[in-house]
């Protein structure tokens, strides 16, 4: 697809759009599709290929959303397309044990060694919603730890002081949770050692399962502190608390392994989705054999779902993570990654404006703020309004970044050199305008 550019008019997009508000709450299927944090209404996609979406206005746009994070090769990669054809060729959904299950279950194991056993399901949220329970049923325990910002779908216990589309509406606790479940999950801030300390000390005993994001994706990006997840796998460890790596976003996306195989940390289960679906809806959740086995049918903890291990989702998965490896991919996002910091700091300092850029791997950020970026206080901090002004001269400019301050970018192997020069052209010329 050749980038020319949006044109300013979206016709076609609006008319879909009126058409959606008839259908759909809000016009969307996922808040987090909505413009509310940037203004306008939403553009329609139609198709997308490599590194490019073309609109229903007939414009092509350089994607950095990848569909959220499952796009590591790109759109429609030929080997996932034919991986999926091949398995649809022989039923959409069985219902019934297949291998494919196995096959994608060797490769997951083989990369993350704290997975001894998992359990496919079929998304992000089912994976921690399940882990929860699983955590809840092995120890005994009720309590759960969670921290600020951080986004593990929308299961009730999660849903409090949460990130990603809740925190960019404006509504961090949602509606439809009971407040006696609530009172169940501490909030933590992300890398404040003391207020862990003091958890653990008051409410060690009572606590079931920690549950975060090793990198934080769900406020924009940031890291952890040295130390910080050493010190929280410590109290795990001492207190007889499940530790819960949130990897939906970042498994096999920061590293080969996952963040935990980036930041050196071992956790009791860790959630997974997004790229072992390839681009089509699954999730899994795994770790140690003692905690797994609590899972029916062989033990107390029941857990199920029709479409779990469908053979579409487990022949995308396949092929995504085989191809990485042929690929090298991981390496090339990472030169990507470098060459894209380098030109977009370049073109703040060119502006004079105040950016915190954020990278790790192949995801990235970008706050409006002179003050760095370690937790949701200091993200929330940044300046929304400079944001949403800068989400749509990027959109002018043909490139697509997600309409949030509080979400990450994603790179592709698919995205090119060239597709990083014209994304940081158009950025010189963005942040000119702010």
């Amino acid at each position: 697809m050749e980038n020319h550019g949006p044109t300013g008019l979206r016709p076609a997009s609006e008319a879909l759009f009126a058409e959606a508000l008839r259908h759909f709450p809000g016009g969307v299927n996922s808040p987090v599709r909505a413009f509310r944090a940037v203004g306008g209404n939403p553009f329609f996609a139609v198709s997308a290929m490599g590194a490019r979406v073309r609109t229903a206005d007939g414009d092509d746009l350089i994607d950095y959303v990848g569909t959220w994070g499952p796009a590591i090769l790109g759109h429609a990669h030929p080997a996932v397309v034919g991986a999926v054809q091949a398995a649809a060729a022989k039923g959409t959904s069985l219902g019934i044990p297949n291998p494919l299950e196995n096959e994608l279950a060797r490769r997951i194991k083989a990369r993350i060694p704290s997975i001894e056993k998992l359990r496919f399901c079929n998304s992000g949220t089912e994976a921690c919603m399940s882990a929860v329970r699983l955590a809840r049923g092995f120890t005994g325990r009720d309590g759960i730890v969670k921290f600020d910002g951080c986004y593990h779908g929308h299961g009730d216990s999660l849903l409090v002081r949460a990130g990603s589309g809740a925190l960019t509406l404006g509504q961090p606790d949602s509606a439809g949770v009971p407040g006696d479940l609530a009172r169940l999950t501490h909030v933590l801030p992300f890398n404040d050692a003391r207020a862990l300390d003091a958890l653990f000390a008051h409410h060690g005993h009572e606590l079931a399962a920690v549950i975060l994001e090793l990198v934080p994706a769900n406020a924009g990006l940031y890291l952890p502190r040295p130390g910080y997840l050493e010190a929280l796998r410590a109290h795990c460890t001492r207190h007889g608390v499940v530790f819960i790596a949130d990897e939906v976003m970042t498994g096999f996306r920061l590293a080969r392994g996952g963040a935990q195989e980036l930041l050196g940390v071992v956790p009791d289960l860790t959630c997974l989705g997004k790229i072992i679906g390839g681009g089509l809806p699954v999730g899994a959740f795994g770790g140690r054999t003692d905690i797994m086995d609590r899972l029916a049918p062989g033990g107390p903890v029941y857990q199920a779902g029709t479409l779990s291990g469908n053979p579409l989702a487990m022949a995308a998965g396949i092929a995504t993570l085989d191809e990485l490896e042929r690929v090298h991919g991981h390496q090339r996002l990472e030169e990507l990654g470098l060459a894209m910091d380098e030109g977009m700091a370049d073109a703040a300092r060119a502006a004079g404006i105040p950016v915190q850029w954020r990278r790790v791997g192949s995801m990235f950020c970008a706050y409006f703020t002179d003050q760095p970026v370690w937790n949701l206080a200091d993200a929330l901090r940044s300046d929304r309004a400079r944001f949403a002004r800068f989400f749509h001269a990027m959109f002018a400019r043909g490139v697509y970044v997600a309409p949030s301050q509080f979400e990450a970018g994603f790179l592709s192997t698919a995205h090119t050199i060239e597709d990083i020069e014209r994304t940081v052209a158009a950025a010189r010329d963005a942040l000119r305008l702010l």
